[in-house]
């Protein structure tokens, strides 16, 4: 086997370097208080710490003379899809559509309609009430299946069939092992038994469920106390709150960060939990491109140039507010050019990283990680442990006073 040149070109040049600093490379080497250390030509010793021989060996030249590129996590790419794999697609939806109106035509329709509601808001609007009855009922059976078990990698699928295009299932008696890739279970701490179940069911035999009340009514217990100070520590904060519910920690907790007088900057893909937040807020929401930092840029120099409308008094304040992993689109937020856009402009920054937290970086500690920032450089950061964490609830992070 032919040896590959590159590699045997990286050790010799790793070995010149030394050779080059009066050190020779020698088996015998010794290690005190975690630190490397090399035999000198002269006798004495040259002491290397072992992050800096890894940092040595990684910044090897490569075969042009030039060290190798870091990845440029600031831009994302996709995948495109195929012209026909979209155009059959949108196709096969629009067919549906157009069978549905059809069908709604000159059918009865099999489920429950609204009457007597003269003076209430309907529960659907009438395109939404269309699809969930006539495009979605005759294809939810490739999203909604009934599970057996716990989320792992594997999951398995209870069978069953239709004999009237989604209106009703029959269960066939048999089952269908399949592997799990859309799993909010990403470090697979969820599992019916294991460490952390058993961790879990002993907690709650020792100390028993949470008090199901607000703090100011029956006040908190010590392990959430504890569960807040780990959780402001791990992701490198001055403090944190807790919730019982990642969705209400978004929407019950942004209207207490702005108000009317108040501009908020949204990614146009931010989740549902966001909006509603927002909207309940009574701020004015303005919404950004897609990560796309020229469009929140624009955004962010008409905020500051002309204030509010009508009176064009300055914003009482502008909040920032962005996922770190979107969930729908998977794509990652381009966090530090964000940041150089909210001190640019004197913003705040509200960063959701209910599906980076514990996924992204090297230490598991989110986007933030991922990308290298500084905790500091992000006014709030919001999360959940319903995720990685495989348990229930939020959390918001930040300093005690903004």
């Amino acid at each position: 086997m032919t040896p590959n040149p590159r590699q045997r070109r990286s050790r010799n040049i790793f070995a010149s370097n030394m050779a080059a600093n009066g050190v020779v490379c020698s088996s015998k080497k010794k290690i005190q208080n975690g630190k490397l250390i090399l035999k000198e030509v002269n006798g004495k010793q040259n002491v290397f710490s072992e992050q800096a021989k890894n940092a040595q060996l990684l910044e090897t030249k490569s075969s042009n003379g030039r060290p190798p590129k870091k990845p440029d996590r600031s831009k994302e790419s996709f995948e495109e899809v195929p012209l026909y794999t979209a155009v059959m697609t949108y196709l096969g939806f629009y067919l549906l559509m157009f069978l549905g109106y059809i069908n709604q035509l000159f059918f009865t329709p099999k489920v429950a309609m609204e009457r007597n509601r003269d003076g209430y808001v309907p529960l659907f609007d009438r395109f939404e009430s269309f699809y969930l009855r006539y495009v979605y009922r005759r294809v939810r059976d490739c999203w909604n299946q009934p599970i057996c078990g716990v989320p792992g990698a594997e999951v398995i699928l209870k069978d069953r069939i239709t004999k009237d295009y989604g209106w009703t299932f029959e269960y066939t008696g048999t089952y269908t092992k399949c592997l799990n890739l859309g799993s909010y279970n990403y470090l697979g701490f969820a599992e019916a038994t294991g460490p952390c179940a058993e961790a879990a069911a002993e907690a709650i035999k020792t100390y028993g469920c949470a008090m199901c009340s607000p703090v100011q009514e029956l006040g908190t217990h010590p392990l959430v106390l504890e569960l807040e100070r780990t959780t402001a520590r791990f992701v490198g904060t001055e403090d944190a709150i807790v919730f019982g519910m990642g969705f209400a920690t978004n929407a019950l907790n942004l209207p207490s960060l702005v108000s009317p007088g108040c501009l908020v900057l949204s990614d146009e893909k931010n989740h549902a939990s966001l909006i509603l937040g927002l909207r309940l807020s009574g701020a004015t929401i303005k919404v950004f491109r897609h990560n796309n930092v020229s469009s929140l840029e624009k955004l962010l120099r008409e905020a500051v140039v002309y204030g509010q409308p009508r009176t064009r008094r300055p914003w009482k304040k502008i909040l920032i507010v962005v996922e770190g992993v979107y969930s729908m689109e998977g794509s990652v937020v381009r966090l530090p050019d964000i940041i150089r856009l909210k001190k640019k402009y004197k913003a705040y920054l509200y960063l959701d990283e209910a599906h980076s937290i514990g996924a992204m970086g090297e230490n598991g500690r989110g986007v933030l990680d991922y990308h290298g920032c500084d905790p500091k450089d992000v006014d709030i950061l919001m999360g959940t442990f319903t995720k990685s964490f495989a348990s229930a609830g939020g959390y918001i992070a930040g300093s005690k006073v903004c």
